[in-house]
């Protein structure tokens, strides 16, 4: 696994590497007596929360997102939790997803769902949007875009 060290000048380009079965997990970025993450960088806990809120709100009411909001049970509440607590880990704060559900199998658990390169573009583009709509600092969605994507990518199991 690559392993990039990284000052706060170059904070939000390189802070993750690929784990295990795709598993994406923030790497701490070595700062003597500042240790950064992806997690501190968007701002914590808060920034998490309203980041996934504006995700489903937008998957929710956007037609343009039917395609993956159809795959969604028709209340979001569940969704939205299990979300914020992988990308609360995922992102180098508290691994709350882990602790209460164990690794989190992004490829067995959506397997039951059929998703091809359109359920894969609109979920992009759904939280590359809510990104944007929330204020995460541009360098940061741009690296954060790459890790969805590949793990978006990762979940398809349908052509098309």
């Amino acid at each position: 696994m690559p392993v990039t060290v990284i000052t706060h000048e170059t904070a939000a380009t390189e802070v993750f590497s690929q784990g295990p079965l795709g598993y994406n997990r923030a790497m701490q970025i070595d700062e003597p007596h500042h240790p950064l993450t992806p997690y501190d960088l968007a701002g914590g806990e808060p920034a998490v929360r309203k980041l996934v809120n504006r995700f489903y709100d937008l998957m929710d009411e956007d037609p343009d997102y039917y395609g993956i909001r159809k795959l969604h049970p028709a209340t979001l509440d569940g969704s939205r939790e299990k979300l914020f607590k992988f990308l609360m880990g995922w992102l180098g704060g508290p691994p709350l997803y882990e602790q209460e559900f164990g690794h989190p199998r992004l490829r067995a658990r959506h397997l039951p769902f059929a998703i091809a390169s359109n359920e894969r573009d609109q979920w992009m583009t759904c939280m590359t949007r809510a990104m944007a709509d929330v204020g995460l600092d541009e360098k940061l969605r741009n690296r954060l875009v790459q890790s969805f994507f590949q793990t978006a990518d990762w979940m398809r199991n349908t052509e098309g």
